[in-house]
């Protein structure tokens, strides 16, 4: 690289708001989905339209007498996680498709923190086909979690 080049690298990397945004860029790393400021339980009442409150693993039993539950996914269902390790308070997400019958595509939020995530596979991994155990699928190594999580079942909208 000759004289010319090197002063200018130089000084264009000197100025502090290129430094700046140069390890701001470097830090940040991939964004999945789109930023969000809801956890869960909002966003899953906000998107199916069932209204029931407190935690997502409160759900289950909130449901009882209101809305039908089961443990078959239907495009719409909330499926409801228990507690489990440190998801502590479980987790909402609502069904958006049926892929065949151990397979189905939800939109959920905060399962990557900040963020809403639509589209994600989860399967059903419970010996006994009745989505009680599921892996979900996690974006940052594009593959199925190797985490399962135990399931109450589906919550359907009126």
């Amino acid at each position: 690289m000759d004289k010319i080049n090197k002063s200018f690298f130089a000084s264009f990397f000197a100025k502090k708001e290129v430094l700046a945004c140069l390890l701001l860029a470097s830090c940040a790393g991939p964004q999945y989905g789109i930023g969000t400021s809801l956890s869960c339980v909002p966003y899953a009442r906000q998107v199916s339209g069932i209204q029931l409150s407190g935690d997502a693993w409160q759900w289950w039993g909130e449901a009882a007498g209101l809305y039908a539950r089961t443990h078959t996914p239907s495009p719409g269902a909330v499926i409801v996680f228990a507690p489990h390790g440190s998801m502590t308070e479980g987790h909402l997400a609502v069904v958006t498709a049926l892929v065949d019958g151990r397979t189905i595509r939800v939109t959920q939020a905060n399962w990557l923190p900040g963020r809403i995530e639509t589209g994600q596979p989860v399967i059903d991994v419970s010996p006994a086909n009745d989505w009680s155990a599921v892996r979900v699928w996690y974006e940052p190594v594009r593959a199925m979690g190797a985490t399962i999580y135990p399931v109450y079942g589906f919550i359907l909208p009126r």
